[in-house]
């Protein structure tokens, strides 16, 4: 699996405070409702494809894989997305999921 890259390491590392209460407002929000873990890996993957912010959908493959999803579920989400925004922004997108699940291989 690749690794987190190192702009976000370098942010935890310049900025702690601000990087553990983003980190606390992430778990906050994972606690706040019924999804089990890796439903909620597959929802926050669909949000990252949706808003197109490719390191976002580097970072919830990496989670997802975690979070015991396979690289079929993973792929089938970019998928769905195909009729909501389109071909071309999904190849984009399972270009983004193929550079973390290669990478694992």
């Amino acid at each position: 699996m690749t690794q987190i890259p190192k702009r976000f390491l370098q942010f935890t590392e310049d900025y702690p405070v601000v990087a553990g209460a983003y980190e606390e407002l992430g778990n906050a929000v994972h606690k706040a409702g019924p999804l089990d873990e890796k439903t909620r890996a597959l929802v926050k993957l669909a949000i990252s494809i949706g808003a197109r912010l490719e390191g976002a959908v580097h970072a919830h493959v990496r989670k997802a894989l975690k979070a015991a999803c396979t690289a079929e579920e993973i792929r089938h989400v970019a998928l769905l997305a195909l009729p909501t925004i389109g071909f071309p922004a999904m190849m984009a997108a399972l270009s983004w999921v193929d550079d973390i699940l290669e990478a694992k291989d």
